[in-house]
């Protein structure tokens, strides 16, 4: 299939995406407006560091319940709409050569993305925050893995930083069957 009109992270991760679980893969193949329901638990950290970073990239607050995603998605961009105990937490992705874009708040994080062991493993290759380069090393402590559970999507995203701390650690499934 031509890269204009195959789905974003089947562009991103090539042949690989195939091996996929069909709920990772019924996510991600979903072009158009889509909204998801499910649960999530949030850890947040607590030292100054931690909150200042968490503010400026809209990090979710701490708790369990519900969650609503809405993707909006094109062979070109994705827009990702999280809401996590009453509070947006929007984000744009999209692909620079090999590497997953993802803006969120003032920064912009590129992902290099591999599947292991039938899961989407996400790990920072780099960083620009208010326009600037950032050492991808200050976020090795930054990272996703989605998997299938059952016939659910679920999702393990963590953040720490040195110095910060835990930023936010948050996990959790989304109903991919209905949206």
């Amino acid at each position: 299939m031509d890269a204009a009109v195959r789905p974003l992270f089947a562009q991103v991760l090539g042949p690989a995406f195939e091996t996929l679980p069909a709920p990772l893969r019924a996510l991600h193949v979903a072009q158009g407006r889509r909204r998801y329901a499910g649960a999530v638990e949030v850890e947040r950290g607590s030292g100054l560091l931690s909150r200042l970073a968490a503010f400026a990239t809209r990090l979710p607050p701490a708790g369990s319940g519900p969650l609503c995603v809405e993707i909006e998605a094109s062979p070109s961009q994705e827009y990702w709409t999280r809401y996590i105990g009453g509070r947006a937490m929007p984000s744009r992705l999209w692909r620079e050569g090999s590497v997953l874009c993802e803006r969120l708040g003032v920064a912009t994080f590129g992902f290099h993305l591999e599947v292991v062991n039938e899961a989407i493993v996400w790990r920072v290759v780099r960083v620009r925050v208010f326009g600037v380069s950032l050492p991808p090393r200050w976020f090795t402590g930054v990272g996703a893995r989605e998997s299938a559970d059952g016939e659910r999507y679920a999702f393990d995203v963590w953040a720490s930083l040195p110095l910060a701390g835990l930023l936010v650690h948050y996990r959790g499934w989304l109903d991919v069957r209905n949206e």
